[in-house]
C-alpha cells in the first residue's frame, strides 16, 4: 500500500493478506532488509483484530492506507477501522502498536506534516460526496481534529509544496450502489489546491483513478490505479 524512509531505513506497509482476507502473511510493516529479504516490524493485523475499532467493520485486521515518518516512528491510516496508528519502530513487532486518534465513519486515508502538525485526507463514507471529502489536522496529543477544507470527492492524499501550500488529491466520482473500497468512475479524479478559505480549487482534472501523491520542490508526481506515474508542474500554480 505505502512505502516510506526513516532516515536511510525503507519501510513497506502491507493489507489484505492476512487469514481473514483470505491469505497467509502478516498484515502490517515490514523494513526491507535487502533487495529479496523483509522482516516484521509491526503486525498491525494481530493488533487490529484484538483492539477492534467502535465503528461498524468486517475486516478484522484492517484496510491499511498510508504511513508517514514521525519522531522515528510510523503512522499509519486505517481506511476500514478509522483511525491512525503510530508504530515505535524501536519497540517489540509485537507489541509496539499505539492508537493516536479515532474517528467515526469518515475513512482516512493520505497523511502529511507540517511541523508538529499531521494533516490528513478523508474518503468520506460511501457514497463519497464531494463535501464530505476533507482535509483535516490533528496532533499526536490530541483526540480531536480540527477541519481544513472540504469540497472533493474520495480524497485518497495530501501533501504540502514549497511555501507551506497544500494539495489533495481525489480519485473522482462514485457512483452509488458500487461496493464498499471500489475506486472513483475512470477519469474523474483531479489534484486540487487547498485554499485559505477552506475550499478547494481544481489544478489538474481528468486523472484516471489516482492513488498516491508526491511533491518534490515545484513538481507533483501522481500514482494511478492502472500503474501510471504523471508529473505534474505546479510552479504556476497561484497560492
Amino acid at each position: 500500500m505505502d512505502v516510506a524512509f526513516v532516515g536511510h531505513e525503507a519501510y513497506v506497509l502491507v493489507t489484505l493478506v492476512g487469514p481473514d482476507a483470505g491469505g497467509s502473511s502478516v498484515v502490517g510493516v515490514y523494513h526491507v532488509d535487502g533487495p529479496h529479504d523483509v522482516s516484521v516490524v509491526a503486525d498491525i493485523g494481530t493488533w487490529a483484530i484484538a483492539h477492534p475499532p467502535v465503528p461498524a467493520f468486517f475486516v478484522p485486521s484492517g484496510v491499511q492506507f498510508a504511513m508517514l515518518p514521525y519522531k522515528g516512528d510510523l503512522l499509519v491510516t486505517d481506511g476500514h477501522h478509522n483511525r491512525v496508528l503510530r508504530i515505535d519502530l524501536q519497540g517489540d513487532p509485537a507489541d509496539n502498536i499505539s492508537e493516536v486518534i479515532a474517528f467515526d465513519d469518515i475513512v482516512p486515508t493520505g497523511l502529511a506534516r507540517n511541523g508538529h502538525d499531521i494533516y490528513l485526507a478523508e474518503a468520506g463514507p460511501v457514497p463519497h460526496l464531494p463535501e464530505n471529502g476533507r482535509v483535516v489536522r490533528f496532533s499526536t496529543h490530541s483526540a480531536t481534529a480540527k477541519e481544513v477544507a472540504s469540497g472533493a470527492p474520495l480524497l485518497v492524499d495530501v501533501e504540502f509544496a514549497r511555501g507551506h501550500r497544500l494539495y489533495a488529491l481525489s480519485q473522482g466520482t462514485f457512483t452509488p450502489g458500487n461496493p464498499e473500497g471500489s475506486p472513483a468512475n475512470p477519469g474523474t479524479g483531479s489534484l486540487v489546491r487547498v485554499r485559505r478559505d477552506g475550499t478547494m480549487t481544481p489544478v489538474l482534472q481528468g486523472l484516471d483513478r489516482p492513488t498516491s501523491l508526491e511533491i518534490i520542490g515545484h513538481t507533483a508526481y501522481i500514482v494511478t490505479l492502472t500503474g501510471e506515474i504523471w508529473e505534474v508542474g505546479l510552479r504556476h500554480s497561484r497560492h
